[in-house]
């Protein structure tokens, strides 16, 4: 009597054959409903096709069909923290453009470290991705630290060129003027502080660029700056030190919504009030700034034209300018103290 075959070896994985027996088919046309083309399948057909794939439970092989089309239809993205609101929504704004292609996106986030930052872009690179976008903690001068991809890459998030990249990334020098210009011009405001966190741009920083050439613009010295994290409880603790100083500020100028979130608990627990007491006006424009209270003014970023410029770049890299350079918006709400 033979002896029962192995588990492993009874239990076998369904083939694009098997799909086509059950539904009745070739196996091209079960290719066509897998890979949604070359060719068009009848719904009839299609749904037949489905049904036999889920009782088979037929999973395509991934490397081969890669192998195949000469693409794995899959993205890298490496931003420096997923719980910034500012970098969520790009992340999302990244998957739709990508989807819109017929591309997956793989997600990762550095924490704001640069060896991290490294180990990632390493690991993806090896990892089949067809191109990485990589919101970069580096500076141009140090940039030299990341491990070259063999891979198609672009930089996103990145107001100034870096040199042997693509890049793309939001005008944010302007975006600052246009902030503290209203701030000057409309409301009269003579001394505004800023609150930067540290940044991958060349120093000054071009958020505080455009908060000192709006001030010249006026013939007035530029206000004071405080350089803390790009985070709630950063934006919090510059703002719990502004508000002590003997000269406190009238507006103060944050250059991030996470930052906003945390100076907006500082400026309540201070007993005081926004706009009345200290206005506030902050640079990235996620949806957290339109539902906090007062709203807040804003420059927003435009992140859904930042991801369909960065995807048309890594998957064109030929005819992809080195850097571009894209404009923000000013959203005049309440915390500034327009009605």
């Amino acid at each position: 009597m033979n002896a029962p075959p192995d588990t492993a070896e009874a239990v076998r994985a369904a083939t694009r054959a098997d799909v086509a027996r059950q539904a009745g088919v070739s196996t091209a046309v079960v290719s066509y409903v897998v890979n949604e083309g070359p060719r068009r399948v009848a719904p009839e057909t299609a749904a037949r096709v489905r049904a036999a794939i889920e009782a088979l439970d037929y999973s395509p092989n991934l490397a081969a069909r890669a192998l195949r089309k000469g693409t794995s239809e899959m993205l890298g993205l490496v931003v420096p923290d997923v719980t910034n609101p500012f970098f969520a929504e790009l992340a999302q704004a990244v998957q739709r453009a990508a989807a819109q292609r017929g591309f997956l996106v793989t997600l990762s986030s550095s924490g704001s470290r640069v060896d991290l930052e490294r180990e990632l872009v390493a690991d993806l690179t090896t990892r089949n991705v067809d191109g990485l976008l990589v919101s970069t903690v580096l500076t141009p001068e140090t940039l030299h630290l990341l491990p070259r991809p063999r891979r198609p890459t672009v930089l996103i998030n990145v107001s100034a060129p870096f040199a042997g990249y693509a890049a793309v990334g939001s005008d944010a020098r302007q975006g600052a003027y246009d902030l503290v210009d209203h701030l000057l011009g409309v409301h009269g405001h003579t001394s505004v502080a800023l609150v930067i966190g540290e940044s991958a741009e060349r120093l000054p920083e071009p958020r505080e660029r455009g908060f000192a050439e709006a001030f010249a613009a006026y013939g007035l010295p530029p206000g004071p700056v405080v350089r803390t994290e790009f985070s709630r409880i950063g934006g919090y603790e510059a703002i719990r030190q502004v508000l002590g100083w003997r000269h406190r500020p009238t507006a103060v100028l944050l250059s991030s919504d996470q930052q906003a979130s945390g100076a907006y608990r500082a400026v309540r627990e201070a007993g005081l009030e926004c706009p009345a007491d200290v206005a506030l006006v902050a640079y990235d424009g996620t949806s957290e700034s339109e539902f906090c209270w007062p709203p807040m003014t804003v420059s927003r970023q435009q992140v859904d034209r930042m991801a369909q410029t960065a995807l048309e770049a890594v998957l064109d890299p030929r005819n992809t300018p080195a850097h571009q350079q894209l404009p923000t918006e000013l959203v005049v709400r309440r915390s500034c103290g327009c009605a």
